[in-house]
């Protein structure tokens, strides 16, 4: 059970948050040149949620001067003092919550973990990953974002619609991630997947049937998804007899952070009872919490402070209740939008969770090994 979050105490995970005065405490306040001071009652401290922008404290005194022998008090000028802005929603904590390895050297260390990968069945010569998520949570930009990092360039192999309405992905299509040490337009083991956006009832996305037969193998690639006419024997190119390469190896739960905690009640319903039935299939699931860099500002300026954010540890918090998911399996990300070149720091985000998305998939070759 997830625990509350106090300030000026410790988080849920028992890393120390930088303090916040607290209302009655004292602020030392310069009113002269010589250094003498007088206190301050500071502001009151922000409540959860909210910004606080105190307004500017002027102050008034006579300070004796000993300069000369013939001391002589002298008015001092009021002077305007700006008490620092506070912001709980921008909190940062003192230690990361998760451990991370940032730089170059983290960076071709995760490339080339995730380009050495190898099934682990003689079966299969790659991992088959499904995405799933609401309509606009990211999953297409994500394709897209791991292939910029593997050719080292922002480029959008994934279609990316603009509405966060309708679901611009109708048909299923795979995508092999190329990038392999030997070429570049080789592929590598991987292969992320894209269907249609979940929406908040069957009627308006993907449904559980057509997910499952996805994951099963049942469906052809480039099939493309209807609410009433479910994926069956009579759709073309059906695979009735689908083979270990056929199937989906791991499934990826995709949600956009900045929205994560005004999802309908609905979505957590269905991804719950979409988890049941894929963990009945011997699957294995994490997610990805998408928007990292929109949840907080100090995230939205260095992405590599995500694991020191402590409304990102919440968000995190709030997407595994959604998913009815334990929070180790949940890592954030940031995709490429925007920008024209690579980051450092992106990638390694990006390349943390290929790494962890496959470890994850591997499992599913260990646990069905013949």
């Amino acid at each position: 059970m997830s625990q509350g979050f106090g300030f000026g105490g410790s988080s849920g995970f028992g890393a120390p948050v930088k303090a916040v005065p607290a209302f009655g405490a004292t602020v030392p306040v310069f009113v002269s040149g010589f250094g003498a001071q007088k206190p301050e009652r500071a502001a009151p401290s922000p409540v959860l949620g909210s910004s606080f922008t105190p307004a500017s404290v002027s102050t008034s005194s006579s300070v004796s001067s000993a300069v000369s022998s013939s001391a002589q008090s002298s008015s001092q000028t009021p002077q305007t003092v700006t008490v620092p802005q506070f912001s709980l929603a921008s909190a940062m904590l003192e230690n990361e919550w998760r451990k991370m390895e940032w730089g170059e050297e983290a960076r071709e260390k995760l490339l080339e973990s995730v380009r050495s990968f190898k099934p682990a069945s003689e079966s299969v010569s790659e991992a088959r990953i499904l995405l799933i998520g609401p309509v606009g949570a990211g999953k297409s930009s994500f394709i897209s974002s791991v292939q910029s990092v593997f050719s080292g360039r922002v480029i959008n192999r994934a279609m990316v619609g603009s509405s966060s309405s309708t679901s611009f992905t109708k048909k299923l299509r795979s995508f092999n991630i190329t990038g392999s040490r030997e070429k570049a337009d080789e592929p590598m083991a991987l292969v992320l997947c894209d269907v249609m956006g979940v929406g908040e009832g069957e009627s308006t996305g993907l449904t559980l049937h057509d997910a499952l037969s996805v994951i099963k193998g049942h469906t052809p690639e480039g099939h493309q998804f209807s609410p009433d006419q479910p994926v069956g024997v009579e759709t073309e190119g059906f695979i009735r007899s689908p083979r270990t390469k056929d199937k989906v190896h791991c499934v990826v739960f995709v949600v956009d952070g900045s929205k994560v905690g005004s999802y309908a009640k609905s979505f957590g319903t269905t991804f719950q009872h979409l988890r049941e039935h894929i963990s009945s299939l011997g699957v294995h699931q994490v997610a990805l919490v998408t928007h990292a860099d929109q949840v907080c500002k100090a995230t939205g300026s260095d992405i590599s402070q995500v694991y020191r954010s402590l409304t990102l540890q919440q968000t995190i918090e709030k997407a595994g209740a959604l998913l009815g998911m334990a929070t180790s399996y949940i890592v954030p990300v940031k995709n490429y939008s925007s920008e024209l070149d690579v980051d450092e720091s992106t990638d390694i985000l990006l390349l943390r969770a290929v790494d962890h998305i496959l470890q994850y998939a591997n499992l599913y070759f260990l646990d069905n090994s013949d």
